[in-house]
Formats: structure tokens, C-alpha cells, sequence
């Protein structure tokens, strides 16, 4: 560890001497790209461990590789690894015009520079341009830390038409770069992936493992943000108790959050079974601070705002202090407390006629008024729900 640190360290050295020399010295440093490229590989495993204190650094790596890129000759590009090196830059977010102008060079390999128009292609957001370029790429026939790349890169442009072979190459992608920002966002696709496919197997199984290795990383949220859509939207086919184990590997904040989140949204679909399991397993993980979380109380309260117990409800829903909650959430609060007045106010009945009606033939009761108010309760009550799921 201290070793890759030094070279680190060097290399941020000598790419601050470049930057304030000008870009004529670049060229005479004697660290080729690849060299560089290393360096930055080594920054990016720190970020997938959680060093989030790294991700400057590779910001600074990725602005010194793209200078180096840029002023390299025909003899750089005759060495493979450079050309290896261009493709890593390109697939970590390197600068797409540095990326097309090495890509021209005469000296490059035809392969590669096929492999380089997909990459390209993907880099600046042309799906359809990469998968029709990587079409014919096979990431087996390149070196491991290039393939797990290109997998990662074929899983996702296939996506959206080719669910098993997306699948196939995004399982390669982490075979080939455990513990790698490449695994990371390979598990993190593969969860969504699984989700509009319907696949609950492999999205409890991808999730699980994401969680067990990843919730350090500075992408984490994304996941969390997919893993709470995906129960969502799979929840006819999920064990509910099957998410324990994914959530189990949390910090306790983590699955609190989890939960709550679960939570909110089983309140705002009108989800009893989701909202009684997820309110539960929130209050078995106790905010830090003295006072109770508004959250869980508000939550838990919406699903009894219809039912025998309402008054009570509406006591608790009075009682909550709304200064602890987000912007949502206390639109969310304004929204049950509205439907539950409406469970307990009196219906006002339609004054009757005057005069009284033939007893063999009463006439019907004018109820168009209450119809059409109660409607447009009901109205304003569904907007109320809408408003806060946005």
C-alpha cells in the first residue's frame, strides 16, 4: 500500500511540474502514458474501496494523462501499452477530442482503432454508434484489464435488447476487475438491468452482493436509489424478507434510510404490507439523536388513515412537529392529514323538499351535490399524493 501511494504521489509530482512548465516539457518527463495510466488505475481502486478523498486526485490524473495524450509522438504510439493506455484513459472519462485525435493516428493498429470508435462512441453518449461499432469486438481477445473494460462497456450499449448477453458480458466485467470501479458499476448495472427485466432471482442476488462490497463507494447512492426502485417495482414477486439480507450488510444510518425510503413510498402507492414490513424494521434501527424521527412516525401513521382508528391517526398526524421533515415529506403529511379530516367530518345531508312526496312513489334524494363535493375532495387529495411522489 505504501508503495502504490509513493507512485501516486510521483506521479502527481511530476504532472504538477508539467502544468506549471507548459506543455513543451511534457515530452521529456520520460513517464510514458501507460505509466501514467497505472497510476491512475491505482487512484481508482482507492475510490471503489471508498477513499473518497481520491476522487480529486483522479480528476488531476485524468487533466495530466489528456496533456501527455496530446503531446505524444509516433514513437509513443508504436508501444502497445500506450495504445492499451489511450483505451483505459478513454473508458475512464477522458476528454472525447484528445480521444478522436489519438484514435487518427496512422500508427495505430486497425483493431484498436475500431475498439477506440466504440469507446469513443460510448464516451459521448451515442448508444446506438457504440453498439454498432463494438459489434464485432470480441472483449476476450484483449488483455484483461482492457476486457473487463470493453465488457463492461458491450453489457451496456446490449442493455436494452439483448438481456442475456448484456448479462453475460457484465458478469465478465466483473470477473476480470474484482475490486475495481469496473465491478462496481458492472453490479450496479446488472441491478437495474435485472429490474426492467423482471429477473427478482438476480436482482436480490446482485444486490446483495453490491452491499457486501461496495457501500463504501462514492456511487453507493446510485444504488441505493436502483435497489429502492427495483423493490418497488418488483414487489408482486419479492419475498419481502429476502431483503433483509441485502440490507443486513448496511451501517445502521444505511438501513434506517433503507427502510424509510421503502416506507415513504409504500405510503405514497397505498402499499400496506410494504409500508407495515419496512416501518417495522425502521424502528428497529433508532435515530442517533434523543428525539424520535418524524419520519417513522409519519409513515407509519398513513396507513391508518382510513381505518377504524382515524381519529386516533389524525391526533398523531396533528401532533407531528413538520419542521423535521423535508420539503416532500411535509406535503406528504398536509396530504394525510387532509384525507383523514375527510374520513371523520360529517356528511351534511341535502335539505329536503318543502312539501311532502306521494307515499307510494318517494322521490330520490338529490345527492348530485355531495357527489360532485366529495369528488372534488377526492381530487384535490390524489393531486396533494401526486405532487409529493415527483
Amino acid at each position: 500500500m505504501m508503495r502504490r501511494s509513493c507512485q501516486i504521489l510521483r506521479a502527481l509530482a511530476l504532472g504538477i511540474c508539467w502544468v506549471g512548465h507548459g506543455t513543451a516539457d511534457t515530452q521529456n518527463t520520460g513517464l510514458q502514458p501507460y505509466q501514467m495510466v497505472r497510476s491512475l488505475q491505482l487512484v481508482q481502486d482507492r475510490i471503489a474501496s471508498g477513499d473518497h478523498a481520491s476522487l480529486p486526485m483522479q480528476k488531476k490524473l485524468l487533466e495530466l494523462i489528456d496533456l501527455r495524450l496530446r503531446t505524444a509522438g509516433e514513437e509513443d504510439f508504436k508501444d502497445s501499452r500506450n495504445v492499451q493506455a489511450l483505451m483505459i484513459y478513454a473508458m475512464s472519462g477522458g476528454n472525447p477530442s484528445t480521444v478522436a485525435t489519438s484514435l487518427a493516428r496512422p500508427e495505430l493498429p486497425d483493431a484498436d482503432r475500431d475498439a477506440g470508435a466504440g469507446i469513443l462512441a460510448y464516451l459521448v453518449g451515442d448508444v446506438n454508434q457504440a453498439r454498432a461499432a463494438l459489434d464485432s469486438i470480441d472483449p476476450v481477445k484483449y488483455p484483461d484489464e482492457i476486457s473487463a473494460f470493453l465488457s463492461l462497456i458491450k453489457g451496456s450499449v446490449l442493455a436494452s435488447e439483448e438481456y442475456d448477453a448484456a448479462i453475460s458480458h457484465l458478469d465478465r466485467a466483473r470477473l476480470l476487475g474484482p475490486g475495481t470501479l469496473i465491478e462496481e458499476a458492472a453490479l450496479r448495472r446488472t441491478v437495474s438491468l435485472a429490474v426492467a427485466k423482471r429477473d427478482a432471482t438476480r436482482f436480490l442476488a446482485v444486490s446483495e452482493q453490491y452491499a457486501r462490497r461496495f457501500l463504501r463507494s462514492p456511487y453507493a447512492a446510485q444504488f441505493a436509489e436502483a435497489f429502492i426502485a427495483g423493490v418497488v417495482e418488483l414487489r408482486s414477486e419479492l419475498d419481502l424478507n429476502g431483503l433483509d439480507q441485502t440490507i443486513a450488510w448496511m451501517t445502521g444510518e444505511q438501513a434506517r434510510t433503507i427502510y424509510l425510503r421503502l416506507a415513504r413510498r409504500a405510503a405514497i402507492d397505498g402499499d400496506k404490507q410494504l409500508l407495515a414490513y419496512a416501518s417495522k424494521r425502521a424502528s428497529e434501527y433508532p435515530p442517533s439523536e434523543a428525539e424520535s424521527d418524524p419520519r417513522a412516525e409519519l409513515y407509519s401513521s398513513i396507513s391508518t388513515v382510513t381505518s377504524d382508528a382515524v381519529t386516533e391517526t389524525l391526533n398523531r398526524l396533528e401532533g407531528l412537529d413538520g419542521s423535521g421533515l423535508t420539503q416532500k415529506d411535509r406535503a406528504l403529511l398536509k396530504a394525510a392529514k387532509t384525507v383523514a379530516n375527510e374520513v371523520v367530518a360529517p356528511v351534511k345531508p341535502t335539505a329536503l323538499p318543502a312539501f311532502e312526496q306521494p307515499e307510494a312513489e318517494d322521490a330520490p334524494e338529490d345527492t348530485s351535490g355531495i357527489v360532485e363535493t366529495t369528488r372534488a375532495r377526492l381530487q384535490a387529495i390524489d393531486k396533494l399524493l401526486e405532487e409529493t411522489a415527483q
